[in-house]
């Protein structure tokens, strides 16, 4: 037993009778012998600190866990004293009834509210994706915080010279990316504006377009030695370096997105048939066909995948919490392998040109690449065809009077 640890049988006072529960929660979820442990004895710190302020379960209110956090402090403890180390034991005491919910709070002043309503308006009406709801939230508070005073932003007076005054201050440092984001987002909020009755001017005509070189930047793949090493730096001996690996493969063979592999379920995988149901973007469902190398690198993975919390989801944490994993953790396994193969971090997009350039040089047409891409538009596969320097050379005229 770790020194300064208790078992469950031994925490005391009235939370004493959820401790087998809790203990068997966190091991369910992948916590370790040694961590389930820690957390019993802050259980057992916190339900006699609830005993000697003759408080129950059910009064542990947010308030009392400061207060409980800030006794530990004082009495010279130094770990367990943020209020992200009271969120496993409150979530499993929420979640079996004994601590009530806590109340959402109102959102706070005029901006807050209109805000919500627009969270709302993008949610239920254009049945926008959550990501995309959180970005323009952004775009709006980032517009709307400058002209929003005591009582609230004054849109009577909004013209379109603070449409485009906004604009020019907030694009001269972006990326062009970056740049049409905010575009889109700001031209989402005036539409709701005027749909609100918030407006009467148009205002989302006032927004420019931005000019960029439509396909000016080429798609920049990795050379295939490159490659070979990031998927080499993964130790397929472990469980964690076959799921790196799968994950690493879907990426470069498939050119999945980010999303789009945290996005993979269990039933999306047809072995039958050899095919691979891709969740992409705009909630759009499409099959590919799943080559040899990726599911055999899949079936390895499946073979030590752990159950976890009873996810579906294809890729899951090997570490307490298990889980999902979520987009941002796929783009750091890219980032890891690239750390352990000693080359400079690439992110996950660049495996997704990898892709795209790959089979472009194996002699792919644009059609193709854009099938198994899926592109919207034959226009956005059209910059791979500047990559094939070999194949344009060929078609370029020579230049008169040039001796040969």
């Amino acid at each position: 037993m770790v020194r300064g640890s208790v078992p469950a049988q031994a925490v005391r006072g009235p939370l004493a009778p959820y401790a087998p529960g809790f203990a068997s929660e966190l091991s369910a979820r992948g916590y370790s012998p040694w961590s389930v442990m820690r957390r019993l004895w802050l259980l057992d710190h916190l339900s006699r600190w609830l005993e000697r302020e003759r408080l129950r379960a059910g009064e542990l209110t947010p308030p009392w866990v400061e207060e409980f956090l800030r006794a530990r402090r004082a009495a010279g403890y130094v770990t367990w004293v943020s209020p992200h180390s009271m969120v496993l034991p409150l979530d499993y005491l929420r979640g079996v009834g004994v601590v009530p919910e806590v109340a959402p709070t109102a959102p706070a002043g005029p901006l807050e509210e209109l805000l919500a309503a627009y969270r709302r308006y993008l949610a239920s009406e254009r049945g926008l994706a959550r990501s995309t709801i959180a970005a323009y939230d952004h775009d709006a508070r980032l517009f709307l915080s400058g002209r929003s005073g005591v009582d609230g932003p004054h849109f009577e007076r909004l013209s379109a010279a603070d449409v485009t005054g906004f604009l020019a201050r907030e694009c001269q440092w972006r990326s062009i990316p970056s740049a049409k984001a905010l575009v889109a987002g700001l031209r989402s909020l005036l539409r709701y504006l005027r749909v609100a009755g918030l407006t009467v001017t148009p205002l989302d005509g006032a927004v420019p377009g931005v000019a960029g070189r439509r396909g000016g930047t080429l798609p920049r793949g990795l050379d295939p030695g490159l490659v070979a090493r990031l998927l080499a730096s993964c130790d397929r001996r472990r469980t964690v370096g076959r799921r790196d690996h799968a994950i690493l493969l879907l990426l470069v063979r498939l050119g999945l997105r980010a999303g789009e592999v945290a996005a993979l379920r269990l039933e999306d995988m047809d072995w039958r048939s050899g095919e691979i149901l891709i969740r992409g973007k705009g909630d759009r469902h499409e099959r590919l066909p799943l080559p040899g190398d990726v599911g055999e690198a899949l079936a390895r993975y499946l073979q030590r995948r752990r159950p976890g919390d009873g996810s579906r989801a294809l890729f899951v944490r090997v570490i307490a919490p298990l889980g999902a994993l979520r987009a941002t953790a796929v783009v750091a396994v890219v980032h890891d392998a690239c750390v352990r193969a000693g080359i400079a971090r690439v992110g996950a997009h660049r495996l997704r040109h990898t892709a795209g350039t790959g089979m472009l040089r194996a002699g792919a047409s644009l059609p193709e690449i854009a099938e198994v891409l899926r592109h919207h538009s034959l226009k956005t596969t059209a910059m791979y065809a500047k990559v094939d320097h070999a194949a344009l050379r060929t078609l370029a005229q020579r230049w008169p009077g040039r001796v040969a």
